[in-house]
Formats: C-alpha cells, structure tokens, sequence
C-alpha cells in the first residue's frame, strides 16, 4: 500500500514540476515577484467561453518556448472568467478576481494580458496575438 502510494506521489509530481505554476492570488504574485525581482503576467481569462482565450493559452501559454522562458522570467497570474455552471469559482475566488478586474481590466477585455511591475504597476497591455510563442515572449518584455 505504501509503494502504490509513493508511485502516485511521485507520478503527481512530474506533472507539478513539468507544468507551469498559474496562481490565482495577487498577493501571492506580489510577494514572488518582489522576492525573484521578476515582472507579473496577469491573464483575464474566459476560459470557457472566450475563443481568443483559448486559443492564447494553446498556442501560447501551453507552448514548449513560453513554458520554459516563464519559469525563470515571470510570475504568472490568471484572472478567471467562466460561464459555465460546472466551472463555477468559489465565491472567494470570484470576488478576488472581480477585483482585479476592477483595477486592472475595467473595460472588461478578453483576453487581457497585463504585465506588472513587482509592485502591481501596469507596464503595457496586449491581448491575443496571431503570432510564434518566442514573438509574444519579445512583446512581453518589450514592456519595461
């Protein structure tokens, strides 16, 4: 029993080391941006809903070069919109990302991509861009 265990344990932990490390607290995202000195990428998402949302995160988000360049570059943070009822927020949730929103997306645009100082102030804004993951990571740090 404690063998399965362990393989579950270890089999779950490639998939955590392997994938990136969306957070979905700003105070979180504050706190490792001014620890690692590195800018926050905040995404307004409808991920469900929003069909340049998800295509960002396919081509790009979930791509081999942006996965990559984030773990050492960025701190990333997503800002979650759905619609439908099984991909309800808890209400906690909801409520920190209507705030965000209130600050850094009044006009309500999807996909909003935000990038941050370690501080929370806005650099530059961009959205979904028909282009290669190595040109969006180029736009990103563009921002200074």
């Amino acid at each position: 029993m404690i063998k399965r265990i362990c393989i579950v344990f270890l089999f779950s932990l490639s998939f955590v080391a392997s994938g990136q490390n969306w957070l979905s607290n700003f105070d979180e995202a504050k706190t490792i941006a001014k620890n690692k000195n590195l800018k926050i990428i905040l995404v307004f998402s409808g991920s469900d809903w929003c069909a340049p949302c998800i295509k960002l995160d396919r081509e790009i988000w979930k791509s081999k070069e942006f996965k990559e360049f984030s773990k050492s570059n960025f701190v990333l943070l997503r800002a979650d919109f759905p619609r439908r009822k099984n991909n309800t927020l808890s209400l906690e949730q909801q409520e920190h990302n209507n705030k965000l929103a209130e600050k850094y997306n009044r006009n309500g645009r999807f996909p909003l991509v935000a990038v941050l100082d370690k501080d929370g102030n806005v650099l530059g804004e961009t959205g979904y861009r028909k282009m290669s993951p190595n040109d969006y990571i180029k736009l990103l740090l563009s921002y200074n």
